[in-house]
């Protein structure tokens, strides 16, 4: 460290450049290990993208790759397997149009708030094309789920999932969460069993709701028997399978939702809230005015991490159902994974890197609008 005298007369530091040696090193040790990261992370994605766009056989010979450009997408989205991937449309009942028009009128509420907050033209440019995708999927997911002999596929009930199963999660984790922080008897206990069932694998989870839901043979049996259902099998009905699918992830990924919220809940200033308390706030009005502002940084980082994940379900519905009835179950995963195994690489790539455009869109939005609402509004006072 060095020091002089700059033109008014205060003193100045500044560090002596280091040693050229350490300088090479430095540069020796770094680039080899982040070009190696940047090859395993790039590389995946380059390959399958090619591979999406081509056909691949396996022959006497050896691989062979012919180039198709965009035909598997165009098979996935207008040809012969769009009724897999999006489903069978059909024109939408009354509360399909009403729930079509509720989420038009969010939209728009959305982007007035946002032309009202004086938000810039590229943001502008950006909610309306967010706006615009997200009425796409609401007139899919019309058609495909409020309408007569509509069917979603395996990109809309995806989406089920994710929306479904991860509300499913966040209420009943910051539910049991708020529970565990209350002077209850026997918290400490129950705040390690409801860890347990994170600590299962998914093929566990799987086989073992399996055995609960089977009506015949499973340890439950004996209650079914005398409820009558001795002789019913679940898993013929679409929605139901669907249902007991969200119900077995729920059960899983709770304890994640539950510990993360629960550190949050623990981390809040007690005194704000004691404060709150002798000036006469009731709970309801502690909760929404202090605890859910102190916890929503917290909040929004763990459900798009949860959201994230729950885009590559394919555990649950390929061990608990095996993709059924017919295809009711069948996640996007879970379509590119029974294409992969039939060796229809090509068809299997462009399934997954569909999914990876869904996840990219879905987390860049969420992360834009999640960062400005956290950034323009305030705790009421």
């Amino acid at each position: 460290m060095e020091s002089g005298l700059d033109g008014s007369g205060r003193r100045r530091r500044w560090r002596r450049p280091a040693p050229r040696s350490h300088t090479v090193a430095r540069h020796a040790f770094l680039w080899p290990a982040l070009l190696f990261i940047l090859f395993l992370s790039v590389f995946p994605l380059v390959s399958s993208l090619y591979l999406s766009l081509s056909r691949i056989r396996f022959t006497a010979d050896g691989i062979q790759i012919s180039f198709l450009g965009t035909t598997h997408y165009e098979s996935l989205l207008f040809g012969s397997q769009a009724t897999h991937f999006l489903g069978v449309l059909r024109s939408p009942t009354p509360l399909g149009w009403l729930v079509f028009a509720g989420t038009a009128a969010l939209v728009a509420w959305g982007f007035w708030r946002a032309v009202k907050g004086g938000i810039g033209w590229s943001g502008l440019i950006g909610r309306a094309i967010l706006g615009f995708l997200l009425l796409g999927l609401a007139w899919l997911m019309v058609q495909a789920v409020f309408s007569e002999g509509g069917r979603p596929g395996t990109l809309l009930l995806t989406i089920i999932y994710v929306g479904v199963g991860v509300s499913l999660q966040f209420g009943l984790g910051l539910g049991l969460a708020m529970l565990a922080t209350q002077r209850l008897p026997g918290r400490r206990f129950f705040r390690v069993v409801f860890l347990l069932p994170m600590m299962i694998t998914p093929v566990g989870i799987a086989y073992l709701f399996r055995m609960l839901t089977d009506t015949a043979r499973g340890p439950l049996a004996p209650i079914f028997s005398a409820v009558g259902l001795h002789d019913w099998t679940w898993v013929n009905d679409p929605w139901l399978a669907r249902g007991m699918v969200i119900l077995a992830d729920t059960w899983q990924w709770t304890p994640f939702m539950f510990i993360v919220l629960l550190a949050a809940l623990e981390s809040q200033d007690v005194q704000v809230v004691e404060a709150a308390q002798v000036d006469g706030a009731n709970r309801r009005q502690v909760f929404s005015n202090i605890t859910f502002w102190a916890i929503l940084p917290v909040s929004v980082t763990v459900i798009l991490i949860r959201a994230i994940e729950a885009f590559k379900i394919i555990d649950l519905p390929n061990v608990f159902t095996r993709g059924g009835p017919g295809t009711a179950t069948e996640s996007l995963t879970l379509q590119s994974f029974f294409d992969w195994r039939t060796l229809n690489l090509g068809r299997s790539a462009a399934i997954a890197y569909t999914l990876v455009i869904v996840v990219t869109i879905f987390a860049v939005a969420y992360v834009r609008l999640s960062r400005r609402d956290a950034g323009n509004e305030e705790a009421p006072s």
